[in-house]
This record gives C-alpha cells, sequence and structure tokens, in this order.
C-alpha cells in the first residue's frame, strides 16, 4: 500500500492531492460494481453465487477482474440489489436507451441490422411481376394485411448523406408505425392526384 512518504516532493503535488489520490475513491469498473451489489444485499461471495446459481469461484474471478459476468448477469445483480443501470452518452449526458424489442421484421421474421435505416415505400409488392394489374392487387392485399413495403440503404454513404439531412433516428419504428406511415403516403398520393384533377 502507498504512504504519503513515497512521493518526492518535486513532484509538484500538493498534500492534499497525495492524500486524495491515495484514499480514492476511484471507479471500480465491474469488480467494484459485484462488491457493491454484495455489500447491499449483505451477503458473501459464496452467498451471492448460492443466489444467481453460479460457483463462488465465478464471484471471486469477477471481483478480482479475471473475468466479467455477462450482460445479462449484470442485469440480474441489479434487480436482486434494487438498482438499475444507465447509459449516458458522453458528449451531450443524454439516457441511451436500448434498441426496442418489438421493431419491426422483415418478411421472414428477421430484425432489420442495428446500424440501418428503414424508409417506407408504401405497401409491399414482389418484384419482378408480369402487369400493373398484379401490382395493385398486392398492394390491396398488403394495406389489407398492413404490410408496408419498407427499404434500408446498405451503403455507408448514402446513410450518412440521408442522416445530415434527416438526423439520425433513435431507433427502428414498430410495425404500427410503418403501418402509419405507409397510410400517410397512401393519403398524401390521394391529395397530389386531387391536386392534378383540379388544374
Amino acid at each position: 500500500m502507498r504512504t504519503m512518504d513515497e512521493w518526492d516532493p518535486t513532484c509538484g503535488w500538493s498534500a492534499e492531492e497525495v492524500e486524495w489520490y491515495l484514499m480514492g475513491p476511484f471507479e471500480g469498473g465491474v469488480p467494484g460494481l459485484v462488491r457493491r451489489i454484495r455489500r447491499v444485499l449483505d451477503v458473501s461471495q459464496r452467498g451471492l453465487a448460492a443466489l444467481i446459481g453460479v460457483s463462488q469461484s465465478a464471484v471471486a474471478r469477477w471481483e478480482t477482474g479475471r473475468t466479467s459476468p455477462r450482460v445479462s448477469v449484470v442485469q440480474h445483480l441489479l434487480r436482486l440489489a434494487g438498482l438499475r443501470a444507465e447509459v449516458h452518452d458522453a458528449e451531450n449526458g443524454e439516457v441511451v436507451e436500448p434498441m426496442r424489442d418489438d421493431g419491426a421484421r422483415d418478411r421472414a421474421g428477421r430484425r432489420y441490422p442495428a446500424h440501418v435505416d428503414l424508409v417506407v415505400t408504401g405497401w409491399y409488392v414482389p418484384r419482378g411481376l408480369d402487369c400493373t394489374a398484379e401490382a395493385g392487387l398486392w398492394r390491396r392485399w398488403s394495406r389489407a394485411h398492413q404490410d408496408p413495403a419498407v427499404r434500408h440503404h446498405t451503403s455507408a454513404y448514402l446513410r450518412w448523406r440521408q442522416r445530415g439531412v434527416f438526423g439520425t433516428p433513435v431507433d427502428h419504428a414498430a410495425l404500427l408505425q410503418l403501418v402509419a406511415e405507409a397510410e400517410h403516403l397512401d393519403e398524401v398520393r390521394a391529395d397530389r392526384l386531387e391536386w392534378r384533377r383540379a388544374a
């Protein structure tokens, strides 16, 4: 353990700064968080291990920093201790939430890639149809089944340009929001058609 006597007076630190450095407290990271949770719960390493179904040596490795618990385990530990964690943007301090679980999915039921921005272009119509009549039938079917056509750019450059104009979306929209956007596009198209007929 370091003491006041180990510090060279020529380092330029005042006695108060040296004392602050020696006393801490300093952020303990994940090991310190696990120790804090044990303190809140008032349990030993063996007791915490029994609560969450792991070995005592696993808890000891977490507390010494040799390994780290999975995020799901940390969330479980926080819930047990009656605590919650928040993630903040380093620049502006705003809270950053996880991405929503009910975000839109593609036609195969898979989530869209997290880094892309989704754009609704209308109602779903398969590509390569032989005639426009089939496209109209598909649009009516898609509207009735609330199946909007959703596209996204895989090009980082196109995303950068689009975000420069419209900003970066916080999250992917839920299906109901995409359906509402497709219905809004229907209204915009109907208004344009009325305007052309009146002109």
